[in-house]
């Protein structure tokens, strides 16, 4: 018998809530073969510790001229690590720090998969917005947003 290969699964998400979020589907790096990928932060240097992780730069976009910089670079680094790592599927909690990965896995033909913030329950992100268009499968965790994204699924809170 075949020894059959794990799917090679790329977690991403920008700092703070999105990141919680990102590590409440934790039960699922256990089934995959997982990579994560956040922004650079004193916190996410001790999660590295614990879990197979990469960095992005952080950007706040409150200083928009630093930011064009470091978005461009970040979007270099997302295809250096999309590449380095070769994951069949993307699944992202966003923000902006996502954005060009779910790109990037849709230019080379593979899944990606958006969870809409929990912190939005009537209004949809700018990332969700972005990335609605080329998600293969779009979550939303309060079924009033399926009135913003009516092909998303209604998959409840992930907390």
């Amino acid at each position: 018998m075949k020894n059959k290969k794990r799917k090679k699964v790329l977690f991403i998400s920008s700092l703070g809530g999105h990141l919680t979020q990102l590590l409440q589907l934790e039960p699922l790096f256990k089934e995959y073969d997982y990579h994560i990928v956040t922004e650079n932060s004193v916190i996410t240097k001790e999660l590295q510790k614990q879990y197979n992780m990469s960095f992005l730069v952080y950007g706040a976009r409150n200083y928009p001229f630093k930011y064009i910089f470091k978005f461009s670079y970040n979007v270099f680094k997302s295809l250096f690590i999309f590449l380095r790592e070769k994951p069949d599927v993307i699944v992202s909690t966003g923000a902006h720090t996502a954005v060009p990965m779910c790109y990037i896995a849709k230019l080379f033909r593979k899944k990606v998969i958006f969870i809409e913030s929990f912190a939005k329950t009537s209004t949809p992100t700018i990332s969700g917005k972005m990335i609605y268009p080329i998600a293969d499968l779009f979550i939303v965790q309060w079924e009033g947003m399926l009135k913003h994204y009516p092909n998303a699924v209604y998959g409840g809170s992930i907390y």
